[in-house]
């Protein structure tokens, strides 16, 4: 018979028999976080617990947090507090960049159990079973990329995390401090992974990390090395970036992204402001001439290729006329889509410093704008892509209204298709966009 023994012992906390315990988590931010919330979720199952999607029903509740924002630390202890609150048996295990960053200090809070580092949070289950609550180093220190081998089946896309850590100091971000300095998988482990995904059915992989522009640069490499390998050297049918800042991408990328069979034209271009003045503020070293030219470059390029960018509104000393020229230079943008968010001083970087702080109210008001403005590229186009016809990859889980397929064009449109065919699931398909309404894309299979 299977049993589950929790002392309570000066506030530690020991699992001894863990079969059949449930665990439940929850996870913030990018998508380095979200693939390693499926690494820790592997790693606690094959240590015999359970993964439950109720959390009154968790024996151990886990936080994946997320620092970027004052908001998202909020919300972390926010979820904690109240989890404790409704489950006192309940181990809450905090792990990820705010736990990286505040360490011991959380501590205080007696409704988180263990803080884990974002190194440690990989092999979780060993440091939940100890009677030390706080496994944080030093990620300062570290220098070698943690391979993590992950092959999740339920979902649709691959993800492969190549890299981690970051080696710019912008102003405004304490990343950098959260996650060390930027380290590179090497290209065997990549390659190799990338064609076990295929083996294991995937038709695509989603290529993440924390800066992955920077791959390469601690091994003599750079990013174009790797994807040379990748389009020559696996099976895998599509791939697809995370961010990049756009002094990294070059006429020698485009041009080869441009014949690549593999390249998925989607770009997510890491901008931050549309102002010179508030770029050098940031410590951002390109003008916003130069990405506007790049901006257009792609468009040119590519065939309808998607364009994502990040901006944050109200950073210190942002005037008016600043984001007026933020504004304008957005409107006239090629951009698809932008995610804007207000900033927020983190303590520890250079802008924290800074005296000319933005009022709140300022800084959601023109958030709202930019939101605004990405609304309407992003419905701008949409509408250019009706009646093109494009290569879609037939998702596994099918539109929860209408039980009709889903399928994810090249350039990260998500349409849904006139099929209920569940055995077309996880095949490329061709497809023609015909409709565009309520913010629904759709299709048929031709």
């Amino acid at each position: 018979m299977s049993y589950f023994v929790k002392f309570v012992y000066n506030k530690f906390y020991f699992l001894y028999d863990t079969e059949m315990r449930k665990f439940y988590i929850h996870t913030m931010g990018c998508k380095s976080n979200q693939f390693e919330s499926s690494i820790i979720i592997e790693n606690l199952e094959k240590n015999g617990l359970r993964q439950t999607n109720k959390i009154d029903d968790a024996d151990v509740y886990i936080l994946n947090s997320c620092t970027v924002t004052h908001k998202s630390d909020n919300e972390a202890l926010y979820l904690l507090r109240n989890v404790k609150h409704k489950n006192p048996d309940c181990i809450t295990v905090l792990t990820g960049c705010l736990a990286q960053i505040e360490k011991e200090k959380l501590l205080e809070n007696d409704f988180i159990d263990y803080v884990i580092g974002n190194d440690e949070k990989l092999h979780i289950f060993d440091f939940i079973n100890t009677n030390e609550k706080c496994h944080a180093s030093d990620i300062m220190q570290l220098s070698e990329f943690n391979k993590t081998v992950l092959i999740d089946t339920s979902k649709t896309r691959a993800s492969l995390k190549i890299q981690d850590g970051c080696d710019n100091r912008c102003s405004y971000c304490i990343i950098p401090f959260a996650r060390g300095k930027s380290r590179s998988a090497d290209v065997e482990f990549i390659l190799e992974q990338i064609n076990n995904f295929s083996k294991n059915g995937f038709k695509e992989v989603i290529l993440t990390g924390i800066h992955i522009g920077q791959w390469g640069k601690d091994i003599g490499l750079e990013l174009l090395d790797l994807l040379k390998e990748i389009e020559n050297k696996t099976t895998i049918e599509r791939y697809r970036l995370g961010s990049l800042n756009p002094l990294e991408i070059n006429d020698e990328m485009l041009e080869f992204l441009k014949n690549s069979i593999k390249f998925c034209p989607h770009f997510h271009l890491s901008l931050q402001s549309a102002c010179n003045k508030t770029l050098r503020s940031m410590n951002r070293f390109y003008t916003v001439e130069s990405y506007l030219d790049l901006i257009e470059k792609i468009n040119n390029t590519f065939d309808l290729p998607f364009l994502g960018s990040d901006i944050i509104t109200g950073f210190a000393g942002e005037t008016d006329d600043d984001f007026e020229i933020t504004r304008q230079n957005l409107e006239k943008s090629g951009l698809s889509q932008i995610h804007t968010f207000p900033y927020s001083l983190r303590k520890g970087t250079v802008g924290a410093n800074f005296l000319e702080q933005v009022d709140d109210k300022v800084k959601e008001n023109r958030a709202a704008i930019v939101k605004q403005i990405s609304k309407n590229k992003l419905n701008n186009f949409i509408n250019k892509n009706i009646n093109h016809e494009f290569e879609a990859l037939i998702e596994k889980h099918p539109d929860k209204k209408t039980g009709n397929l889903k399928g994810i064009t090249r350039n990260y449109l998500t349409v849904i298709l006139n099929s209920k065919d569940i055995s077309l699931t996880n095949t490329l398909q061709k497809i023609k966009i015909t409709e565009y309404k309520n913010d629904k894309i759709y299709g048929i299979l031709i």
